[in-house]
């Protein structure tokens, strides 16, 4: 479960705790609504302290010392023209 998604679960925990004033009968929408909070909750706290650390790579910058230094020579320009013959198909 990412960021994301943790979030989103404790938004719509919170939306049924606090903002809705329905009664179902054989369902209590304050109890499911604090349990997708305390699931969004955990899914966050996985995620920013389990999972966080494995994504990020080690970076090291390895300064390698020139081997061998070869002279660039400069390769002449050849220039292409196409000529054309005026008089048409023989």
């Amino acid at each position: 479960m990412g960021i994301g998604a943790s979030v989103f679960l404790i938004a719509i925990g919170a939306i049924l705790t606090f903002a809705l004033d329905v009664e179902l009968s054989g369902l209590d929408l304050d109890v499911v609504g604090i349990i997708l909070m305390v699931v969004g909750l955990i899914g966050l706290l996985m995620t920013l302290l389990v999972w966080a650390p494995r994504r990020r790579a080690p970076t090291r910058v390895v300064e390698r010392p020139v081997v061998d230094e070869r002279p660039v020579y400069e390769r002449p320009v050849v220039e292409e023209r196409r000529i054309y013959d005026d008089r048409g198909p023989r």
